[in-house]
């Protein structure tokens, strides 16, 4: 935020996001890849939470530091649906086996919602920029997962742990705020019903105005560290 704001009220802004594939998911990148600030053209807006360069999907956007934290600290534990098209078709075993928990780098996944996507529940989802590569003799599936926690790569890890290794990832939905058909590289703003019901989640006192700045947002590539205050990207 401008120095001469800072103790002023200013408008909070609450932004859903559509994050491309091969987005970074902060502002800035020395290596000059394409980042938010490609697609976002407000300033003083941080993502809560982020997505892995290689991931698509939901992301929410705000000037408001409360929410951000009431969003992305670990221990608030809440829910994040993603889309995940894997190789070849999971069993009702593999299925159980992500539902109950799959160890990751020696720890146990916490419990997960595990839906296989089959017929007219395939998802219709916008074209990638790179597509899939396919492999004409092996299928790929669709499930639809819901998580509570936000370990890095945690649902590749997940599903490469059963053996259907992961193709592509989209979120889909961060608590009641849903993606629907928001374009690949769109935003918009949230709804009055959205802010609604996103302040009964997470039990937010929602004020219209703040002289709270954003936290600071480090971002970092794959290999790095999670962003400050954020969960791990997927």
């Amino acid at each position: 935020m401008s120095s001469r704001l800072r103790g002023q009220e200013q408008r909070l802004i609450y932004l859903a996001f559509h994050k491309p594939y091969r987005v970074l998911s902060c502002f800035t990148d020395p290596e000059g890849r394409p980042t938010l600030a490609d697609y976002i053209p407000i300033k003083g807006v941080y993502a809560a939470g982020r997505l892995d360069y290689d991931s698509e999907g939901l992301m929410i956007l705000s000037n408001d530091g409360e929410l951000l934290h009431l969003l992305t600290h670990p221990r608030y534990q809440h829910p994040k649906t993603y889309l995940v098209q894997v190789e070849r078709i999971p069993d009702e075993k593999d299925l159980e086996a992500l539902r109950r928990g799959v160890v990751v780098k020696g720890r146990r996944t916490r419990p997960a919602e595990v839906e296989l996507l089959t017929g007219p529940d395939e998802p219709q989802l916008p074209p990638r920029s790179v597509p899939i590569r396919y492999r004409l003799n092996v299928p790929t599936a669709w499930l639809r997962v819901t998580l509570r926690e936000g370990r890095k790569r945690q649902l590749r890890h997940m599903t490469a742990a059963i053996g259907h290794p992961t193709l592509r990832l989209v979120r889909v939905a961060i608590g009641p705020i849903q993606l629907g058909d928001l374009p690949p590289g769109q935003w918009r703003e949230l709804t009055q019903e959205e802010l609604r019901a996103l302040s009964a989640m997470l039990r937010w006192p929602r004020r219209q105005a703040s002289t709270n700045e954003a936290p600071a947002v480090t971002c970092q590539d794959d290999e790095g560290n999670r962003e400050a205050r954020s969960h791990a990207a997927l």
